[in-house]
């Protein structure tokens, strides 16, 4: 089943702690509208769709499609705590096999670098220390998708 705008609208929504009331009024509609979007009853007005995102923290193409740049930001006191995180690195090797690797992110922050030996030989170059960095200033989302040239596929994402 696909997702609808309405759906997506309410998502990112609960995902940021907002209420209906609060979006309407960083919005300047009222929570009925809001209400209606989330109920596919109605869409929001084009003009209102920058501010819409940047209060979802998401881009439009994301709001609208249900794909795009997913990685956000959230600010500090939105943040879930980092054991409530999962950092997931997806390893699709040229031959189809993939190797799939969950590490919670607190365990991540603790161990550093110890993440990059689950990386394929000759994907060893991602730094780990930098991930980490983004994880504590509160940044998730899919932060590495990389096509490698012998035809491996990398992703990490932070959820």
């Amino acid at each position: 089943m696909n997702e609808t705008i309405g759906n997506r609208i309410m998502r990112y929504r609960k995902a940021r702690g907002l209420t209906q009331e609060a979006l309407a009024e960083a919005l300047g509609v009222t929570s009925q509208a809001v209400s209606k979007w989330e109920n596919d009853l109605s869409c929001p007005d084009i003009s209102l769709l920058p501010r819409l995102c940047q209060v979802l923290g998401v881009s439009c193409d994301t709001l609208l499609t249900g794909s795009g740049s997913q990685v956000q930001y959230i600010p500090e006191p939105q943040r879930r705590s980092l054991s409530e995180l999962t950092l997931r690195i997806i390893v699709t090797e040229k031959d189809g096999e993939t190797t799939r690797v969950n590490i919670p992110a607190a365990l991540a922050v603790l161990g550093g670098n110890i993440a990059v030996n689950f990386v394929p030989k000759g994907k060893q170059d991602v730094d780990f220390g930098q991930i980490v960095s983004l994880i504590k200033e509160g940044v998730i989302g899919k932060l590495m998708d990389v096509e490698c040239p012998d035809g491996d596929h990398v992703e990490i994402i932070v959820e």
